[in-house]
């Protein structure tokens, strides 16, 4: 029986973290299937505008495109901003997921990850894209929970656990318990702000202009939440010099990041000190031994863990597959009747 044969016969289950900066989708028996941007190339012809590519290729076009072709990010702050785009852009995921044509996908229960703070307009906006995209049933879950059950956390037992969730967008910080949310805070703060900011620190120091993308290679090759006692790392960077117009190359320093990063990182450890100011006493004792878990793509800023430890006096990990946890958590929801009963009903 190949493939398609086999996805025809039964229904079949998809969880979708539907990130600012990647989407990741789990496939319930394949596991991690796609992590790509959640970025959208459109095209323009004659007045008509159709999907060019998504993903991976539409990223490598961002700042590059000539006039007929937009690249475009449907998500901001964590939430659908352009519905319809975001709509092209889930459709494409799910068949690229799935490995085959629409018919697969009007077969598809979907599970979509949603911030904690969202409010009932946004979270009715995931859905309906999700279902136009022609997915059979959506179901939502929230996002920091979604992370733990990723992460591997108790989460359905009477232990309070924390997760810090770092996304592109957001950062989530929560307190669980007996598989709900004992307590959350959320800050628009996540690894968009900290290219902003990078973008910011290099055009105020160097007079120079930089594309986002490489904004994100800086934050990526020496970004750090805690700065070196020197220097620390450099690294060349290429853009446009604000003074003369011309191409230009100038070096910056892992330092010189840090101070730009400085701010955010602030935002984020100052949501993490009112969460646990905001958690109740019998919930906070068990953290003191459980420690504080870190997920999504702004954990794996260096010494981030490092940054909070020391601002809250506790331990705290990285989760192993901080990237992907949330969409896998999600899965597993899918999976497990123990967590069948965090699916929110869209």
């Amino acid at each position: 029986m190949n493939f398609f044969q086999r996805f025809s016969r039964h229904a079949h289950d998809v969880a979708i973290d539907l990130g600012t900066v990647n989407t990741v989708i789990y496939v319930r028996g394949q596991g991690i299937v796609l992590n790509e941007p959640s970025v959208i190339a459109l095209e323009t012809r004659n007045g008509v505008r159709s999907v060019k590519v998504v993903g991976n290729d539409a990223k490598l076009m961002m700042g590059k495109t000539p006039s007929n072709i937009e690249a475009l990010r449907p998500l901001r702050d964590g939430v659908i901003a352009d519905i319809e785009v975001a709509e092209q852009m889930i459709k494409h995921f799910i068949d690229k997921a799935l490995g085959g044509p629409s018919r697969l996908r009007r077969r598809s229960n979907v599970v979509v990850c949603v911030p904690t703070a969202s409010t009932i307009v946004e979270r009715r906006a995931i859905r309906d894209a999700t279902s136009n995209a022609g997915a059979m049933s959506v179901q939502l879950i929230e996002e920091p929970l979604a992370a733990a059950i990723g992460a591997g956390l108790p989460v359905t037992e009477p232990l309070g656990t924390m997760v810090v969730d770092i996304g592109g967008g957001t950062t989530e910080v929560a307190v669980l318990s007996l598989g709900g949310v004992a307590y959350s805070n959320s800050v628009r703060v996540g690894g968009d702000k900290m290219d902003e900011m990078i973008t910011s620190s290099i055009r105020r120091k160097h007079n120079m202009m930089i594309g986002e993308m490489t904004a994100e290679r800086v934050k990526l090759t020496i970004g750090s939440a805690v700065g070196p006692a020197g220097p620390g790392l450099s690294m060349a960077v290429k853009g446009r010099d604000l003074v003369n117009g011309r191409p230009s190359e100038v070096p910056v320093t892992e330092a010189e990041i840090a101070d730009a990063l400085s701010e955010p990182v602030s935002q984020i450890v100052s949501a993490v000190r009112a969460a646990l100011e905001g958690t109740p006493p019998e919930l906070a004792a068990d953290i003191i031994d459980q420690g504080i878990t870190l997920t999504g793509g702004g954990a794996l800023l260096r010494r981030m863990d490092q940054a909070i430890a020391e601002a809250t006096g506790l331990p705290v990990r990285v989760a192993d597959n901080a990237l992907t946890c949330v969409a896998t958590g999600a899965g597993h929801a899918f999976e497990e009747i123990a967590y069948r009963h965090v699916l929110l009903a869209a």
